[in-house]
């Protein structure tokens, strides 16, 4: 799957919002854009079909009547690890922070601008693309820090010999924190490495993957956890 701009027609959003307007103005956006837009307007029908069509990213809004976003969400990622990008409703904080830890790779709240949007789709797609360039470059290439073996080729963890599950965003974010093993990163160049763009105020996406993580790899025999924080400055991988 390829963002640039020879083939990036080939591309399919699907849209699942009850919004029609929203939808209507989005879809003529991106479709401008040069992407293949399909909408649906539950929740319902917006899981089955993001499940069996070969979709680059699922746009995804939060509340809607029915299945909500995040029941929908749920559904999808217990087929399939396709980018999912949330809609969320400006300051609703708890619905993001459940949304990216079931899996969600991004939102946008809402009211958005289209700009807005396809700059977070091209961002999420970006790392897609590095990941498939890779897996066809280099499939085999493993790196080490610890523990932790990673083949960033192919998305695969081992956490002390075992498979370990992560969603795209945990992963991209345990690479970066174990290609600097024992030092100390800042959450703003976390943001930019993983999102491509530079932490928001109040951002806590980070914050929720780590914990996330953190959950994952259990503790180590002093009963800390194998991810140091420093409040305000940012985090810290122990490889021993």
């Amino acid at each position: 799957m390829r963002v640039g701009s020879a083939e990036i027609m080939t591309l399919k959003v699907l849209l699942i919002d009850d919004d029609v307007g929203l939808t209507e103005m989005l879809s003529r956006y991106l479709e401008r854009e040069g992407f293949e837009v399909h909408v649906v307007h539950d929740g319902e029908r917006g899981a089955v079909k993001a499940t069996i069509g070969d979709y680059a990213i699922i746009v995804l809004d939060i509340m809607m009547p029915g299945l909500s976003g995040i029941e929908t969400l749920h559904r999808i990622r217990a087929k399939s690890k396709v980018p999912v990008l949330m809609l969320t409703a400006r300051g609703d904080s708890v619905d993001r922070i459940v949304g990216l830890d079931m899996g969600a790779d991004d939102y946008v709240p809402k009211p958005c601008l289209p700009g807005e949007l396809v700059a977070r789709i091209r961002a999420i797609l970006r790392r897609t693309e590095s990941r498939d360039v890779a897996t066809g470059a280099a499939g085999s290439s493993v790196f080490q820090a610890g523990e932790l073996t990673l083949w960033p080729a192919s998305r695969r963890a081992l956490w002390r010999g075992q498979p370990l599950e992560l969603t795209g965003v945990e992963f991209s974010l345990l690479e970066v924190l174990a290609r600097h093993a024992g030092e100390l990163i800042s959450k703003n160049d976390i943001s930019l490495k993983v999102f491509g763009r530079p932490l928001e105020r109040y951002d806590r996406r980070i914050d929720v993957h780590i914990s996330s993580i953190r959950q994952k790899l259990g503790l180590r025999s002093d009963g800390q956890s194998w991810i140091h924080s420093v409040r305000g400055l940012g985090y810290q991988l122990v490889s021993d």
